[in-house]
């Protein structure tokens, strides 16, 4: 049976992600804020994991592999701080720092602590959940935290995709697109956002690494 890890699993896209990799047959880890949030199931397991939190991140990897013999897809689905009524020019340089603190370090942390995990599988992936608000591209202006922190996640998903190549652990950045979640509220069906994040998971093992996609389709960095 395979294993997956998803944080931010307990609502929207990380809750419906875990849901229909469950559907598939996965085991799902569900790495979560509180363990009071979400409901065990034979197959889907809490896991105490705020990303935020070094400490945290270590013991949810020492947890899991007690457990577990190897971990084959990471999701770094956990992210804050939709920052739309903010500008580059004025904003809070501290709320900037909170939003790379989730969205960059504990998605990196992540995968640092879980890539022993990984290199354990057979068809391992990576999936950082990104967005079109940190394309370099199409980047004018408005909620600098949320986009810059995306961004250096995508710079973050390069990185690792070129240095673990030679692992065969396929790293890619998903947009789900402007889903109806909390953060998005009035976007398309959250099944729809956490479909195109599914993609990333199921590659091939010849599929594409170190790339950015929505529903299977390349964006532009």
């Amino acid at each position: 049976m395979q294993v997956a890890l998803v944080t931010g699993a307990s609502r929207g896209i990380g809750a419906e992600l875990s849901a229909q990799l469950h559907r598939k047959g996965w085991m799902v880890l569900l790495g979560v804020r509180s363990l009071a949030s979400v409901r065990a199931t034979d197959r889907m397991i809490p896991v105490q994991l705020d990303v935020s939190k070094p400490d945290e991140v270590t013991a949810a990897a020492e947890w899991v592999a007690s457990r577990f013999d190897q971990v084959d897809a990471v999701v770094n689905n956990a992210a804050i701080l939709y920052d739309s009524g903010s500008w580059a020019v004025s904003t809070d340089l501290g709320t900037v720092h909170e939003a790379l603190e989730t969205n960059l370090f504990g998605a990196w942390r992540v995968c640092q602590a879980f890539l022993p995990l990984l290199r354990r599988s057979e068809h391992p992936r990576i999936v950082n959940v990104s967005s079109e608000g940190g394309s370099l591209n199409r980047m004018t202006g408005g909620a600098p935290a949320y986009s810059v922190s995306k961004a250096a996640l995508n710079a973050m998903t390069r990185l690792l995709a070129g240095e673990l190549r030679r692992d065969r652990i396929l790293v890619n950045a998903i947009c789900p697109g402007w889903t109806d979640t909390d953060m998005g509220q009035g976007g398309r069906p959250v099944r729809d956002g956490a479909a195109s994040v599914l993609w990333g998971v199921e590659l091939p093992d010849d599929g594409p690494t170190g790339g950015f996609f929505r529903d299977g389709r390349p964006l532009q960095w």
